[in-house]
Protein backbone atom coordinates (compact mmCIF):
# COMPACT_ATOMS: atom_id res chain seq x y z
CA UNK A 1 0.00 0.00 0.00
CA UNK A 2 2.80 2.41 0.87
CA UNK A 3 4.57 1.92 -2.46
CA UNK A 4 1.33 2.56 -4.35
CA UNK A 5 0.74 5.77 -2.39
CA UNK A 6 4.27 7.01 -3.05
CA UNK A 7 4.11 6.21 -6.76
CA UNK A 8 0.71 7.89 -6.99
CA UNK A 9 2.29 11.06 -5.59
CA UNK A 10 5.06 10.91 -8.16
CA UNK A 11 2.57 10.27 -10.96
CA UNK A 12 0.45 13.25 -9.89
CA UNK A 13 3.53 15.45 -9.81
CA UNK A 14 4.43 14.58 -13.39
CA UNK A 15 0.89 14.38 -14.77
CA UNK A 16 -0.53 17.58 -13.32
CA UNK A 17 2.52 19.67 -14.20
CA UNK A 18 2.51 18.22 -17.71
CA UNK A 19 -1.19 18.88 -18.15
CA UNK A 20 -0.66 22.46 -16.99
CA UNK A 21 2.12 22.97 -19.49
CA UNK A 22 0.16 21.41 -22.34
CA UNK A 23 -2.89 23.49 -21.51
CA UNK A 24 -0.82 26.65 -21.08
CA UNK A 25 1.08 26.26 -24.32
CA UNK A 26 -2.17 25.85 -26.23
CA UNK A 27 -3.64 28.99 -24.64
CA UNK A 28 -0.62 30.92 -25.90
CA UNK A 29 -0.65 29.13 -29.25
CA UNK A 30 -4.25 30.15 -29.84
CA UNK A 31 -3.38 33.77 -29.06
CA UNK A 32 -0.33 33.56 -31.31
CA UNK A 33 -2.38 32.35 -34.26
CA UNK A 34 -4.78 35.25 -33.85
CA UNK A 35 -1.98 37.77 -33.43
CA UNK A 36 -0.09 36.37 -36.41
CA UNK A 37 -3.00 37.29 -38.65
CA UNK A 38 -2.65 40.93 -37.57
CA UNK A 39 1.12 41.20 -37.32
CA UNK A 40 3.10 38.34 -38.92
CA UNK A 41 6.45 40.10 -38.42
CA UNK A 42 6.42 39.44 -34.66
CA UNK A 43 6.15 35.64 -34.88
CA UNK A 44 9.41 35.19 -32.91
CA UNK A 45 7.94 37.08 -29.96
CA UNK A 46 4.78 35.00 -30.16
CA UNK A 47 6.72 31.75 -30.09
CA UNK A 48 8.98 32.90 -27.27
CA UNK A 49 6.04 33.83 -25.07
CA UNK A 50 4.13 30.69 -26.08
CA UNK A 51 6.96 28.48 -24.83
CA UNK A 52 7.07 29.90 -21.29
CA UNK A 53 4.33 27.71 -19.74
CA UNK A 54 6.19 24.58 -20.84
CA UNK A 55 8.69 24.98 -18.00
CA UNK A 56 6.23 23.79 -15.35
CA UNK A 57 6.13 20.38 -17.00
CA UNK A 58 9.91 20.28 -16.71
CA UNK A 59 9.65 21.01 -12.99
CA UNK A 60 7.38 17.99 -12.64
CA UNK A 61 9.97 15.91 -14.46
CA UNK A 62 12.67 17.13 -12.05
CA UNK A 63 10.33 16.18 -9.22
CA UNK A 64 10.08 12.67 -10.63
CA UNK A 65 13.86 12.27 -10.57
CA UNK A 66 14.08 13.68 -7.04
CA UNK A 67 11.40 11.34 -5.66
CA UNK A 68 11.83 8.07 -7.58
CA UNK A 69 14.91 6.98 -5.62
CA UNK A 70 13.01 7.33 -2.35
CA UNK A 71 10.48 4.64 -3.19
CA UNK A 72 12.00 1.45 -1.86
CA UNK A 73 10.49 -1.91 -1.00
CA UNK A 74 10.38 -1.25 2.75
CA UNK A 75 9.14 2.37 2.61
CA UNK A 76 7.15 3.37 5.67
CA UNK A 77 3.75 5.07 5.63
CA UNK A 78 5.13 8.42 6.81
CA UNK A 79 7.61 8.63 3.93
CA UNK A 80 5.02 7.41 1.42
CA UNK A 81 2.53 10.00 2.66
CA UNK A 82 5.16 12.72 2.39
CA UNK A 83 5.97 11.72 -1.19
CA UNK A 84 2.28 11.62 -2.05
CA UNK A 85 1.62 15.00 -0.45
CA UNK A 86 4.56 16.82 -1.95
CA UNK A 87 3.92 15.26 -5.37
CA UNK A 88 0.28 16.34 -5.29
CA UNK A 89 1.20 19.82 -4.07
CA UNK A 90 3.89 20.28 -6.71
CA UNK A 91 1.58 19.03 -9.43
CA UNK A 92 -1.26 21.36 -8.47
CA UNK A 93 0.97 24.41 -8.10
CA UNK A 94 2.56 23.73 -11.48
CA UNK A 95 -0.83 23.13 -13.10
CA UNK A 96 -2.29 26.45 -11.97
CA UNK A 97 0.96 28.32 -12.45
CA UNK A 98 1.20 27.23 -16.09
CA UNK A 99 -2.41 28.16 -16.82
CA UNK A 100 -2.16 31.58 -15.19
CA UNK A 101 1.21 32.27 -16.80
CA UNK A 102 -0.29 31.37 -20.16
CA UNK A 103 -3.06 33.89 -19.68
CA UNK A 104 -0.50 36.62 -19.01
CA UNK A 105 1.49 35.56 -22.07
CA UNK A 106 -1.62 35.33 -24.25
CA UNK A 107 -2.55 38.90 -23.36
CA UNK A 108 1.00 39.99 -24.17
CA UNK A 109 0.84 38.17 -27.50
CA UNK A 110 -2.43 39.91 -28.30
CA UNK A 111 -0.91 43.29 -27.40
CA UNK A 112 2.11 42.64 -29.62
CA UNK A 113 -0.22 41.59 -32.43
CA UNK A 114 -2.05 44.89 -32.03
CA UNK A 115 1.22 46.75 -32.56
CA UNK A 116 2.27 47.50 -28.99
CA UNK A 117 5.82 47.00 -27.75
CA UNK A 118 4.83 44.62 -24.93
CA UNK A 119 7.35 41.77 -25.16
CA UNK A 120 9.62 42.85 -22.30
CA UNK A 121 6.78 43.79 -19.99
CA UNK A 122 5.03 40.50 -20.69
CA UNK A 123 8.20 38.53 -19.96
CA UNK A 124 8.60 40.29 -16.61
CA UNK A 125 4.96 39.78 -15.66
CA UNK A 126 5.04 36.14 -16.76
CA UNK A 127 7.86 35.45 -14.30
CA UNK A 128 5.60 36.01 -11.30
CA UNK A 129 3.37 32.92 -11.77
CA UNK A 130 6.51 30.94 -12.62
CA UNK A 131 7.93 31.82 -9.22
CA UNK A 132 5.27 29.74 -7.50
CA UNK A 133 6.09 26.68 -9.58
CA UNK A 134 9.75 27.17 -8.63
CA UNK A 135 8.78 27.44 -4.96
CA UNK A 136 6.73 24.25 -5.30
CA UNK A 137 9.76 22.49 -6.76
CA UNK A 138 11.92 23.86 -3.95
CA UNK A 139 9.54 22.43 -1.35
CA UNK A 140 9.65 19.09 -3.17
CA UNK A 141 13.46 19.11 -3.21
CA UNK A 142 13.67 20.05 0.48
CA UNK A 143 11.18 17.33 1.37
CA UNK A 144 12.98 14.73 -0.74
CA UNK A 145 16.33 15.52 0.85
CA UNK A 146 14.85 15.30 4.35
CA UNK A 147 13.40 11.80 3.85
Amino acid sequence: MEIVLAYLGIALCVALSGIGSAYGVTICGNAAIGAFKKNPSASGSYMGLSALPSSQGLYGFVGFFMLKGLVVENINMLAASAIFGVGLAMGLVALFSAIRQAKVCANGISAIGAGHNAFGTTMVLAVFPELYAILGLLVLILTATSL
